[in-house]
């Protein structure tokens, strides 16, 4: 009764309308900037566009589900894009040994420098930015020296058919195979964050790390695992992206980065942590993917898209701490 009487003002209602359920006004967004983006460009609406927009959505949507992780507990993982990258090329040059081999390698790769991100930053205690940042630097100097010469990533990039089949064949109409794995993904992660021990910890983490620590649990173990799932995620969304461009590249999602950051803050996962899902970051994803076809439409440069994404998480971030109350202090 005190709640409702405290709502008084219809910004009080809204904001906490919008704080509790972000998806169905994510939606309604969706749903005017698909029109807007259709009007401007016809071919949106054709069987082609969607697929296009699919096809584009479903490994941001990956790696934004990396970011949004992270950020539950108050985090960030920006060596995602180059986990991807590399996972990708592990896998395109041990293609020859069969799907079980090179996947396995993969998502290895994926796990291991997650877990290194995770025990930095949860047993070391070194600010998630600067763990992340560090690492990417290192992936990426990895990367630039394996293929170069004779390098250990200088072998086959042939992709497997697997990989192609799952990135970029056509399940039916307009829909991608690929939407079907990011179907499955969704499924497991929002069950797993809203049903599970480890989910309910991980929101626990994010809004009070210290009174998880006095209930008993060790934070820096919910952070080994929650960042090796966030390198997992990263090395799928690598091979997602490789199985839709059809090539392997020591930069190829790199682009991607500060959307998956955007489609998580869209979404209405805090930055602060303990607040947000998955089910949010899909429609953010969705949201960035239509809204690139529309500058790309409009002819703007990359730079520029560069600069929409990032005032796109500063307001959003804003907007999100002022109506969830949350502080930084």
């Amino acid at each position: 009764m005190t709640a409702e009487i405290a709502l008084t003002t219809p910004t009080q209602r809204l904001s906490h309308y919008i704080s509790h359920r972000p998806v169905i006004a994510l939606l309604g967004v969706l749903t005017v900037l698909f029109i807007v983006t259709g009007m401007k460009d016809p071919a949106l609406f054709t069987t082609q566009g969607i697929r296009s927009t699919l096809l584009l959505a479903c490994p941001l949507a990956i790696l934004a589900a990396c970011q949004t992780v992270c950020m539950l507990t108050g985090g960030i993982d920006l060596s995602s894009t180059m986990i991807a990258n590399f996972a990708a090329y592990i896998a395109a040059n041990n293609s020859g040994a069969g799907p079980v081999v090179s996947l396995g390698f993969a998502f290895l790769v994926g796990a291991a420098v997650g877990a290194a991100n995770g025990i930095g930053i949860g047993v070391f205690k070194v600010n998630p930015l600067i763990m992340t940042i560090g690492m990417s630097s290192v992936l990426v100097g990895i990367v630039t020296v394996g293929i170069v010469g004779d390098g250990f990533l200088s072998g086959s990039t042939a992709l497997l058919p697997l990989v192609k089949t799952l990135g970029s064949a056509t399940l039916f109409g307009p829909i991608p195979m690929s939407t079907i794995v990011l179907a499955a993904l969704s499924l497991l992660i929002i069950f797993g964050l809203s049903r599970t021990g480890i989910g309910r910890l991980i929101y626990a983490t994010g809004d009070n790390e210290s009174a998880v620590r006095l209930a008993g649990t060790r934070s820096w173990r919910v952070l080994l695992v929650v960042y090796t799932i966030a390198g997992l995620l990263a090395a799928l969304g690598g091979l997602m992206f490789s199985g839709i461009s059809g090539s392997v590249g020591p930069d190829q999602t790199n682009s991607y980065l500060l959307p998956s950051v955007a489609a998580a803050i869209i979404g209405g996962t805090s930055i602060l942590g303990g607040t947000g899902g998955f089910a949010g970051t899909i429609v953010g994803a969705f949201i960035l993917t239509v809204l690139n076809r529309l500058l790309t439409g409009l002819e703007t440069t990359d730079a520029v898209r560069q600069i929409i994404y990032g005032i796109i998480v500063l307001t959003l971030a804003w907007f999100y701490v002022r109506i969830t109350g949350q502080r930084t202090d």
